[in-house]
This record gives C-alpha cells, structure tokens and sequence, in this order.
C-alpha cells in the first residue's frame, strides 16, 4: 500500500513538471502594427508614403514620446513596424500610438491600438 502512494505522488510530481516546463517554453507571437496609407478622395494605397508612429508618456514629462519609429509604406500602401521588442513578457500591453503619414504635400493622421501578439491594422486617409 505504501510503495503505490509513492508512486503516485512522484508520478504527479512528474506531470506537474512536465507541465511547468510547458508554459514556461511558450513561443513569444510578434507584436506587429500595419499603417495602410490610402488617398482620401481616390481610396487607393499610395505606395512611397512617410509613416511616423509614435506614444507619448501619460506620466512624468508632459508630451515625452516613450516609443516610436518611421517607415515608408511598401507596393501594397502598407507600413510595417514590428515592437515585438517593446513587450515583456507578462506585461498585459497595449500600445495606443499616434500616426502621421505624409506623401509630398499630402498629409493624414490617426491613431493605432497595439495589442501584444497581435498584428493591429489600421488605415490612414492622406489629403492636400
């Protein structure tokens, strides 16, 4: 009867293990923000746009810009930005990040909800 409880309870220390090191091997999804740059009177993708995005703190320094990047948007009118990065693991995050999208005089701006692992989409109408 004794020998049976051990071997119950290091076969359950066992499991527990192999469990543990499951969650702690988790792959870290990338953290993606697509900037799709369109033309606001024809609606097509403008290809060759600046794409500025950028956070500003909500503590401290009034108007410090705590993260940000610039691209130029690709054949398809999409910029890319990986912040894979900026993420630890754990942090429950979101980014919430300005944009600013210029093409010669036309210009556009809105805002982008950047979730962890996630690939966040969000589309940019430019204007003279």
């Amino acid at each position: 009867m004794l020998k049976s409880t051990k071997t119950y309870f290091f076969g359950g220390i066992i499991l527990v293990s192999l469990a543990m090191i499951q969650v702690g091997c988790k792959k870290t999804q990338d953290t993606i923000a697509k900037v799709i740059v369109k033309d606001a009177e024809s609606q097509s993708v403008i290809a060759g746009a600046k794409v500025i995005v950028f956070g500003q703190s909500t503590e401290g320094k009034q108007g410090k810009v705590v993260v940000g990047d610039t691209t130029t948007t690709n054949a398809a009118g999409e910029a890319i930005f990986n912040f894979t990065e900026k993420f630890k693991n754990g942090q429950a995050g979101v980014f919430v990040l300005n944009i600013d999208a210029s093409k010669e005089n036309a210009k556009g701006s809105g805002i982008i909800k950047v979730t962890e692992e996630e690939t966040s989409i969000e589309t940019v109408f430019i204007q003279e």
